[in-house]
């Protein structure tokens, strides 16, 4: 295991303090505020803290205020039910006394059943690609100091997008985004583990594909922009140290709010998760 990719997966092992409460540090990404995919897996792995012989199947969450990286986060879990296949669990996310997140994730236990899934859509192989970090290097000289290494630095998630903007100099395009996703380095034999990565990568250039009909990024200067709530269903085991493709598109955008879907394919075709989420999208006035 690569030493980035060490470093999440200890983010991610949160500290027992206290009956059902956890502790995890927060990480600085180079965002204002700390990075949502990192509430999200700390939040489902405090979850499955509480829960024994299951796997979660589904994660709906909302984001509440945005978190300071130079915090903590304490994870309160509220054992909703437990059933005879299914648990469910309530998770609070808090910095300083405040709720920055709220969710809710269902566990169940092993089962055979009906089986069926999309087609996997075509999409070039990854290695054919460059990665995040490769495109970042080639424009390093163009964007201010500060962000240089933002877009250069080492990542424990591999990235490699197909057919990537120019977020400095966004055109208007279709909703439709594609990104090949892997864990850097081998990783343990644990599904919990592998689905809290997967949990926390979802949320890297997702939010984004609303904004390109509209010729938008991320970085946009008149755009005030925000993951406002996610949802996640697991359908089939997976390992994150393997090529996952993230196939994305948005349906909708209206209200200052945009809604974006995704798909995680195996390089053989299975689909192991998929994603939702609607973002805040509001064009600022003057």
């Amino acid at each position: 295991m690569l030493e980035v990719t060490k470093k999440l997966v200890e983010l991610l092992d949160l500290s027992p303090i206290g009956d059902d409460h956890f502790q995890g540090d927060s990480e600085d990404l180079g965002f204002p505020h700390v990075f949502g995919g990192q509430v999200l897996g700390q939040a489902l792995m405090a979850a499955s803290r509480t829960v024994e012989d299951r796997l979660c199947h589904s994660l709906h969450a909302y984001f509440l205020r945005p978190g300071n990286h130079r915090m903590p986060i304490d994870y309160e879990v509220q054992r909703v039910r437990d059933g005879g296949s299914f648990a469910v669990r309530r998770v609070i996310a808090r910095q300083d006394g405040k709720e920055i997140l709220t969710g809710s994730m269902s566990f169940q236990t092993a089962e055979e059943g009906l089986s069926h899934q999309f087609e996997m859509p075509d999409a070039p192989e990854p290695e054919t690609l460059r990665s995040e970090q490769d495109w970042g290097k080639m424009i390093a000289d163009k964007v201010p100091e500060k962000l240089r290494d933002v877009l250069t630095r080492d990542r424990p998630i591999e990235i490699r997008p197909v057919d990537p903007g120019d977020p400095f100099n966004p055109k208007k395009r279709p909703p439709f985004r594609q990104n090949w996703f892997r864990a850097a380095g081998t990783l343990p034999d644990d599904p919990v583990l592998h689905r809290c990565l997967l949990t926390y990568a979802s949320d890297f250039s997702f939010l984004g594909t609303s904004l390109d009909p509209h010729g938008r990024s991320f970085m946009s200067s008149d755009m005030q922009v925000a993951s406002l709530d996610h949802s996640i269903w697991f359908h089939r085991d997976f390992r994150m140290d393997e090529w996952l493709l993230y196939d994305k598109d948005s349906p909708s955008s209206s209200g200052g709010r945009g809604f974006n879907r995704g798909n995680f394919y195996t390089r053989d075709g299975v689909l192991v998760a998929s994603t939702t989420q609607e973002a805040l999208i509001r064009e600022r006035q003057g």
